[in-house]
């Protein structure tokens, strides 16, 4: 196992979680997709793994990193997926991620409150791109809870771990909680009361990408 992260992200760290995250979508690819094939296009889970190949490719050699800074790692791998990945989940993942990394700046580390920050310029952006609100069928409805029990978490006294277990948590949470909801924005919202009785595609790969910061930052 790897050494604990401490109470930082650094552009390792950051590199970290979006390997993790690449291994995690393509491991669930098939289930993405056919999430998908439910309620929208059918391509949700093999685009966002091609979308994350492409982010872990753009990510700085191992060498680099160290004189790297977190938000750099971020910015690069949002711009890769939005260049490698169909469909809405491109923009929006590449968004997320680009704000993410332009809120933390060009510190060499990221403390818990930044990366709370960080989460919450990610839900902003998407939440701008996409113009949906929590209770919409989207992955904000992962995305949103995650980002308001990480704060919770932080304002408890909680550290980075527990802080983004939290997050992780509230996101497969909020995840489950949109298969009664009828979808009022996307390609499901043509299918009406049909979107009902789904697990949203987007909120379950955002709950993937939510696991792997807390897999990443609780490794001892």
């Amino acid at each position: 196992m790897s050494a604990p992260m401490g109470e930082h992200l650094d552009a390792q760290g950051a590199a970290a979680w979006i390997r993790h995250a690449a291994e995690l979508v393509s491991a669930d690819a098939e289930r993405l997709t056919r999430l998908d094939a439910a309620i929208g296009d059918g391509d949700h889970g093999h685009n966002l793994d091609r979308g994350f190949t492409a982010a872990v490719a753009a990510l700085p050699d191992e060498a680099e990193l160290p004189g790297t800074r977190p938000g750099k790692v971020l910015i690069a791998a949002g711009r890769a997926i939005v260049s490698k990945t169909g469909g809405a989940s491109g923009p929006l993942y590449g968004t997320a991620l680009r704000r993410a990394g332009k809120a933390l700046g060009d510190a060499s580390e990221a403390d818990a409150a930044a990366v709370g920050d960080a989460l919450k310029a990610a839900l902003d952006g998407v939440q701008e791109l996409g113009q949906a609100n929590e209770g919409d069928k989207t992955m904000i409805d992962a995305l949103a809870p995650a980002a308001a029990a990480y704060r919770d978490a932080l304002a408890g006294g909680a550290g980075l771990a527990a802080c983004a277990r939290a997050a992780a948590d509230a996101a497969e949470a909020g995840a489950d909680a949109t298969v009664p909801m009828q979808a009022r924005k996307g390609r499901a919202s043509y299918l009406g009361p049909r979107s009902t009785g789904h697990l949203d595609p987007g909120a379950a790969s955002t709950a993937l990408v939510l696991r792997a910061l807390a897999d990443v930052t609780g490794r001892e």
